[in-house]
């Protein structure tokens, strides 16, 4: 079981290298951070942009894998998102996986002036972003012409670190994006069944997830791929499981997780004050403590 912490681009400067060293030096296998131009309750409260975000963090780290959890078509457009994910690839020496899904209705969906997309259309459109992306960061140069993306000799020189290119986490709970994810991920993103994210016990969300890595591992079958080639990575934080309120209680979690099938446990680094809120002694010792017991799973 690998472990994972998300740091969000909420810190400036030498406050933010600081936490991206020590999630490092505290033994997570990843450190991911969101990707939005803002979200919820951090609306009003400072947000910095992603990619730089994670440029800085590639040059203050030299171990821990990074990404982001999850980008989106929402705002950003294959050519130009395939160059920086690139260019992060190599300021990482080749520690860079792009966690990426549909996106939904938030602030990212509209503050470009459009109305968001439907369901259908948001699907669509992801599909094509992650082909046209899965092209670009394959081949020095890309002409392609989508129904909604298009690129004309786009080049991506020297490309990626990592080969055949950077790995896609792809975060996905339908059925159209878990076929993608067989497709073309070498990571599958779940932080549980969207519609039942409240009100049941631990066992009962632990069996969701179960769920879900069964339609995952028939899609993969689908595809003629080998279930066990991708990685299966559960964000912690959207339901009420409270597993963060001690060792135990982080060991147990992820346990029961590993037991139904997830290789990777992404917690949030705490945010007083807000719903990240996690005590930060607890948090501390759950780093010292817990992340050795889960390595074991």
């Amino acid at each position: 079981m690998k472990t994972g912490v998300v740091i969000l681009p909420i810190y400036s400067g030498s406050e933010a290298l600081a936490r991206w060293r020590a999630a490092e030096e505290g033994g997570f296998d990843t450190a991911w951070t969101y990707d939005h131009l803002s979200w919820r309750t951090f609306r009003d409260r400072p947000w910095f942009g992603t990619v730089p975000t994670l440029a800085a963090a590639a040059v203050a780290t030299s171990r821990v894998r990074l990404g982001t959890l999850v980008s989106s078509p929402n705002f950003r457009h294959p050519v130009t998102f395939a160059k920086e994910v690139m260019t992060l690839d190599d300021l990482s020496g080749g520690r860079m996986t792009l966690g990426i899904g549909a996106g939904g209705t938030g602030f990212d969906a509209a503050t470009l002036g459009r109305e968001p997309w439907a369901p259908r259309e948001r699907q669509d459109r992801f599909e094509e972003f992650l082909d046209l992306m899965d092209r670009l960061l394959t081949a020095p140069a890309t002409t392609y012409r989508g129904t909604y993306y298009s690129a004309v000799e786009a080049r991506m020189i020297p490309g990626c670190v990592q080969t055949p290119r950077v790995p896609f986490a792809v975060a996905a709970t339908g059925p159209r994006g878990m076929r993608l994810a067989a497709r073309l991920g070498q990571d599958w993103v779940t932080f549980g069944d969207p519609k039942r994210l409240t009100g049941q016990t631990g066992a009962q969300y632990t069996a969701d997830i179960a769920e879900q890595v069964h339609r995952l591992e028939d899609a993969c079958i689908a595809q003629g791929r080998d279930p066990k080639e991708l990685g299966r990575v559960l964000l912690n934080g959207s339901t009420d499981e409270r597993a963060l309120d001690s060792v135990d209680a982080f060991v147990d979690y992820a346990g029961r997780n590993a037991a139904a099938g997830i290789t990777e446990i992404a917690v949030h680094l705490p945010v007083p004050g807000t719903v990240f809120g996690t005590d930060e002694q607890v948090f501390e010792r759950i780093v010292a403590d817990g992340l050795p017991q889960v390595r074991d799973l």
